[in-house]
């Protein structure tokens, strides 16, 4: 409660369903037992394999940014600790996740389906070719930094639909897109420091 009134609502935060979901998303079972005295801190964690579980707030600027109903499929690139693809479990209908590192993907599956999130499909794969068997999807969560957007990622998703995204390599720009009939347009933007997305495929 305190992370949700210090962290987020003090700092604009203002759809009551995220900061429910926020509320009632156990973080400390994301986060390995090394860093749990920690798991309500307003930053970054470790969770090992070079990866991170993102600050509370960027976590929460995204969910809301996406404007997600209980009605929506949702793919989320970067499962890392499954934290965020919980938020979206607590959020849209069907979460489908995709974590390139096969322990991380095992080990936030199995913290999913303990902390009753059956509503969410993790698997192991390349992010860059998204996930599009379940396409088209409401909206899109990356949680890596590409130094563009991909085209597979803005093809599974649905004309009118939402992406959150970190774009950029040196400096960084976490960019709210819709998709439209010709492309994507930017609704907003904020400066980000994510992990940078790997395993680009070649042309």
């Amino acid at each position: 409660m305190e992370m949700v009134d210090e962290q987020l609502r003090a700092r604009g935060i203002r759809d009551p369903r995220v900061l429910d979901a926020m509320t009632r998303v156990p973080r400390h079972a994301f986060v390995p037992a090394a860093g749990r005295d920690e798991a309500y801190g307003d930053h970054p964690l470790p969770i090992g394999h070079g990866q991170t579980i993102s600050q509370p707030y960027i976590v929460a600027f995204m969910s809301e940014a996406l404007r997600l109903e209980p009605t929506h499929r949702v793919l989320e690139i970067g499962t890392g600790s499954g934290y965020q693809a919980a938020v979206l479990g607590e959020l849209a209908g069907e979460v489908y996740t995709i974590e390139i590192i096969e322990d991380l993907a095992a080990s936030a599956k199995k913290t999913l389906l303990e902390n009753g999130y059956d509503n969410v499909t993790v698997r192991t794969g390349n992010g860059y070719l998204g996930w599009p068997e379940h396409a088209p999807y409401d909206r899109i969560m990356v949680t890596a930094a590409p130094a563009e957007i991909p085209a597979a990622l803005l093809q599974q998703l649905k004309i009118g639909g939402l992406m959150a995204i970190p774009v950029g390599t040196v400096t960084q720009e976490l960019r709210i897109v819709r998709r439209t009939v010709t492309g994507a347009e930017t609704l907003a933007t904020l400066p980000v420091r994510f992990v940078p997305m790997v395993n680009k495929p070649r042309e």
